[in-house]
């Protein structure tokens, strides 16, 4: 929850200035939601990708404050943020919520980004791999190999953040 629509809209000119040699390597931006439409449009026709932070696992309805997959795609997200720490703890997303984003943003052809992470608790007490595990079996769990290969997973453990 950092960055009003102009200080998106600059950072993302600024990145996109420093990238104009396409390096190869793959770059995504994800905004605030409220910062979508404007940064899609700064990004047309650069090598940088747009990302969402978050998505909703339905595709439409009553679900008043939720952004669809459908919605994403359509200012332009290749990618979407799925299963933050943040959302986990601050929201209580567990792994089948996890999972059913997952499955939404797949189906919808955007790459989920899947963040799994221990708490500094966890890591203390070793138990890492088998948060990690848990993590990685519950989210992916149902997805067959195909579109799970599509999943880029991003390693975040919780006591690194800040």
């Amino acid at each position: 929850m950092y960055k009003t629509v102009p200080e998106s809209v600059e950072m993302v000119k600024i990145l996109r200035d420093l990238l104009k040699n396409d390096s190869g390597i793959r770059v995504a931006v994800c905004p605030p939601f409220t910062a979508l439409q404007a940064v899609s449009q700064v990004l047309s026709g650069s090598s940088i990708a747009l990302g969402a932070q978050d998505l909703s696992w339905e595709k439409e309805g009553a679900f008043t404050g939720e952004v669809s997959a459908p919605m994403l795609v359509e200012v332009g997200c290749r990618y979407v943020i799925v299963g933050h720490s943040e959302r986990r703890q601050l929201f209580g997303e567990s792994d089948s919520t996890v999972n059913r984003k997952l499955k939404s943003a797949l189906a919808h052809g955007l790459t989920p980004i899947f963040c799994i992470g221990e708490t500094l608790q966890e890591r203390e007490g070793e138990k890492t791999f088998q948060v990690l595990e848990h993590q990685i079996r519950g989210g992916l769990d149902g997805i067959p190999v195909s579109p799970a290969e599509e999943v880029v997973i991003a390693y975040e453990p919780v006591w690194a953040i800040g």
